[in-house]
């Protein structure tokens, strides 16, 4: 890192919903994620996982794309959206051409195959989170320079305002 470069962090206590209709899948990775220090919901199907999204903020998503009651690139629009934007990973054991771009076309943020190494979706994981993290500085930072902006623009008219009196 340069000097008086600023290092973006993964949040503290990030939010992940882990959707998976494989009971052995959804609770190990929460276990797993759970002792990376993440928070984590589960939901066995879609339903369940848009009711928990419309109740609960998260910050990421892991979908695997075959769900009981709908497929998980449907289940992507359905989501309710956040701000900072929720993050939609699609996971799959059924990886084809036509599902990556169909899940791409429905806003995923990345697309894993089974089968795949803990090491690979930590690191998809906090990479994307990090990249949540920095649109959220970067948000608060304009958000912050337009306020001040509006501020001095204000306090530069009062002088204007009084001699008119």
């Amino acid at each position: 890192m340069e000097e008086g470069e600023e290092e973006t962090a993964v949040p503290k206590q990030a939010r992940i919903l882990v959707i998976d209709d494989d009971e052995g899948i959804r609770e190990s990775l929460a276990t797993v994620l759970k002792e990376e220090g993440y928070v984590v919901d589960v939901a066995e199907n879609g339903q369940e996982a848009i009711r928990k999204s419309k109740e609960s903020y998260y910050n990421l998503a892991l979908v695997d794309l075959r769900l009981p009651d709908m497929d998980g690139t449907r289940l992507l629009k359905e989501m309710k959206e956040t701000v900072p934007h929720l993050v939609k990973i699609i996971i799959t054991g059924y990886p084809s051409l036509e599902n990556a771009i169909e899940a791409a076309n429905r806003g995923a943020d990345a697309y894993m195959t089974k089968p795949y190494t803990m090491e690979d979706l930590l690191g998809t994981i906090k990479e994307h989170l990090k990249k949540q993290e920095e649109a959220r500085r970067y948000s608060e930072q304009k958000v912050k320079e337009f306020i001040e902006g509006r501020f001095e623009e204000s306090e530069a008219k009062k002088p204007a305002e009084r001699s008119t009196k």
